[in-house]
């Protein structure tokens, strides 16, 4: 026998062996073709069958985890997590969890995930970095179910948030937070509801690959477009096909927007971050010198704003009146867009709020 072969059979073993105890785990799971005591189904659309709510849960992205904060949840169900809750801060419960991959878009490591045993795997469902379809087809035969949720489109939250809930038995938690949400979004909408069509700003969010390589802007179908609606400004590209889309720097130039936005999730701002190596004004100060921009409406009047990845995740309504103010600072002059930030970080995840989380340039 070559090595090639005995090498073979070692990792075919080895997968056998993890195999049956991540089987022996779901004891007690009903099939997805069966029907358990309750289901939920995912954004997928898959339905999933349960007879109890899991006791064991691997998450690969912080959204996920933020929601089941929200929601009181007992973190000590999770038994297995991604690099991203490196922060000992914000995760105290999950930074030295069994780490399963380095980030929620990186590879699976799949024997450190069989390795903890999960009843349940939850992953993004639509974000194009990951394959959800291909995590159910290693996992689900070996009786790991794999739920799908985004946590950062705002026409998906609520109904994620249901279905996590009802899963977690936590279904008057979510009834709270969709109170709060109720709140928020009634203040933005109020204050907005007499804007015209010309009051309302015309915007071009950049996605952050547009910092290596020709404009990507962010689509009707992103998590940006809706926030951006509901804070009284128009997504000029929201009728272009796709969640992210490459565009002429000429389109940009024909939209001539009034505001510039970038996403920030490869800055260092957000939760103790705080931009310590002006990256926000290197960003923007390289923006202007691109070729024709200095006539444009947002450059003439210095409106580009960068927001930080925590605004694109569940907690978008929370950062809804910081957008809000900054595209319409006379109608919300008197409201501490901050102080809703501030509330998500001490009541969900009981700490205070640290860091900068929005970048923004003089006129903004």
């Amino acid at each position: 026998m070559t090595q090639r072969s005995r090498l073979a059979f070692l990792q075919a073993g080895l997968i056998i062996v993890c195999a049956l105890g991540a089987w022996q785990i779901s004891d007690g799971f009903s099939s997805d073709e069966g029907a358990g005591s309750f289901s939920i189904i995912d954004s997928n659309d898959k339905v999933h069958n349960f007879d109890r709510e899991p006791s064991r849960v691997a998450i690969t992205n912080t959204y996920a985890a933020s929601v089941m904060k929200m929601l009181g949840v007992d973190l000590d169900i999770i038994v297995g997590v991604s690099g991203d809750f490196y922060d000992e801060e914000l995760w105290p419960n999950l930074s030295s969890k069994d780490l399963i991959q380095q980030s929620a878009h990186s590879e699976i490591d799949f024997e450190a995930l069989l390795d903890t045993r999960p009843e349940v795997y939850i992953v993004f469902a639509t974000n194009g970095m990951v394959d959800t379809n291909s995590i159910r087809q290693k996992l689900e035969p070996i009786g790991i179910k794999v739920l799908a949720f985004d946590f950062y489109k705002y026409d998906s939250l609520r109904t994620e948030i249901g279905s996590l809930a009802k899963l977690l038995g936590k279904e008057s938690e979510a009834s709270d937070i969709f109170a709060e949400f109720d709140a928020i979004e009634k203040l933005v909408g109020d204050r907005i509801s007499d804007l015209q069509e010309e009051d309302r700003p015309k915007v071009v969010m950049e996605h952050h690959a547009s910092l290596t390589r020709d404009p990507v802007v962010l689509t009707g179908t992103s998590q940006w477009t809706d926030i951006i609606e509901m804070a009284g400004g128009i997504n000029v590209f929201a009728d272009l096909p796709g969640h992210t889309t490459h565009v002429d720097m000429e389109a940009i130039l024909d939209a001539n927007p009034d505001v510039l936005m970038f996403d920030g999730i490869v800055f260092d701002i957000g939760f103790n971050s705080f931009d310590v190596g002006d990256e926000c004004a290197t960003h923007m100060d390289f923006i202007k010198t691109r070729p024709g921009f200095d006539s444009m409406t947002a450059i003439e009047d210095d409106r580009m704003m960068i927001m930080s990845g925590e605004f694109a995740g569940p907690m978008m309504i929370h950062g809804l009146p910081s957008l809000a103010k900054i595209l319409h600072p006379d109608l919300f002059e008197d409201v501490d867009s901050d102080s809703y930030i501030q509330d998500f970080f001490q009541n969900y995840h009981g700490v205070e709020m640290t860091g900068k989380f929005v970048c923004f340039s003089a006129g903004s």
